[in-house]
């Protein structure tokens, strides 16, 4: 007990113990993983111990080229307890083949347990919002996303980021190869933009994870031309970007959700215009090229003394 909170420190351990007051894990193996932590049985051969049986893997031996297996850094796995800081006490794993905590596809434990482990090293500003986060709800992996034993984590590059993001959000995926859409990196030649330019893949106290504190503000990090203020605001552009475009992709112009004038006739009413709006019947100067915006063409909001009418 005492060697785990010394090399590990009490955070890891905690996250452990919490797991024995909740629902019992169907898998036994989660029990005995938690009743090894609790004995700290670590053995005195380390990583040695381990290549006996495991050397032949390349997949493990991957890890020496990875930031977590270096021996350069003292916050490095491998620097501290090695194989066993991530995989839990070796025990009686050679002999009486105990299990030990397997990560990804061939887990044998919750997430919850498995998070525990990444947690007690990357608790930091940039995951302090993780606890009750959509993805944490989702009982998501760090696994699940990232990649260990590799010199180059996939997910750290812009291409692999949008790759595995869309692996889950297909939705998302979909839309970003629709005709109107954001840059996306590995989709538009130069461009170095993800999924995280507005999202928190770790949580964020934000609707959507978003990386600023609301919709708008997210979107005026790039589009700072629209935020104003502005002598007449269009009310829909200070409420919701959303109300018109669809920020992952459209197959209208501009992101729109709807094509105008369609899309400004869902809140402007027919009655009272100037002249005659489209109603669906025959053809007018309100098809026509860009529609509503052939007059109104500053729906963003005008600093136009005449501005009113967002014309000017």
């Amino acid at each position: 007990m005492k060697q785990i909170q010394t090399l590990l420190g009490s955070s890891l351990l905690a996250g452990v113990l919490t797991l024995t007051c909740g629902p019992a894990w169907a898998d036994d193996a989660q029990a005995q993983l938690i009743d090894k932590f609790q004995q700290g049985q670590y053995s005195g051969k380390g990583a040695d111990g381990c290549l006996m049986c495991h050397g032949r893997d390349e997949q493990v031996t991957a890890l020496f080229a990875s930031p977590h297996g270096s021996l350069d850094s003292s916050a490095s796995p491998m620097a501290q307890l090695q194989c066993e800081t991530c995989h839990g006490p070796q025990g009686q794993h050679r002999g009486k083949n105990e299990p030990m905590i397997n990560f990804g596809d061939d887990a044998n434990v919750s997430a919850e347990l498995q998070n525990s482990v990444c947690m007690s090293c990357h608790e930091d500003g940039g995951r302090h919002d993780w606890q009750g986060s959509r993805h944490d709800f989702a009982e998501v992996a760090c696994s699940d996303c990232h990649q260990i034993h590799t010199a180059s984590d996939p997910v750290l590059s812009p291409e692999g980021e949008i790759a595995t993001c869309t692996s889950c959000h297909s939705g998302q995926r979909a839309d970003m190869n629709k005709r109107s859409a954001h840059p996306m990196a590995g989709l538009h030649s130069g461009s170095d933009m993800t999924c995280t330019s507005c999202h928190s893949a770790h949580g964020s106290l934000t609707e959507s994870a978003l990386n600023q504190v609301s919709l708008n503000d997210t979107c005026y990090q790039c589009h700072a031309e629209k935020r104003g203020p502005v002598v007449w605001e269009h009310a829909p552009v200070t409420d919701n970007c959303t109300s018109c475009h669809d920020v992952h992709g459209s197959v209208n112009d501009a992101m729109l959700t709807r094509r105008a004038p369609q899309l400004c006739q869902s809140c402007h009413a027919s009655d009272g215009h100037a002249s005659r709006v489209y109603d669906g019947q025959g053809n007018s100067a309100f098809v026509a090229g860009q529609s509503c915006l052939n007059c109104h063409s500053q729906v963003h909001g005008s600093n136009h003394p005449a501005g009113s009418l967002f014309e000017k």
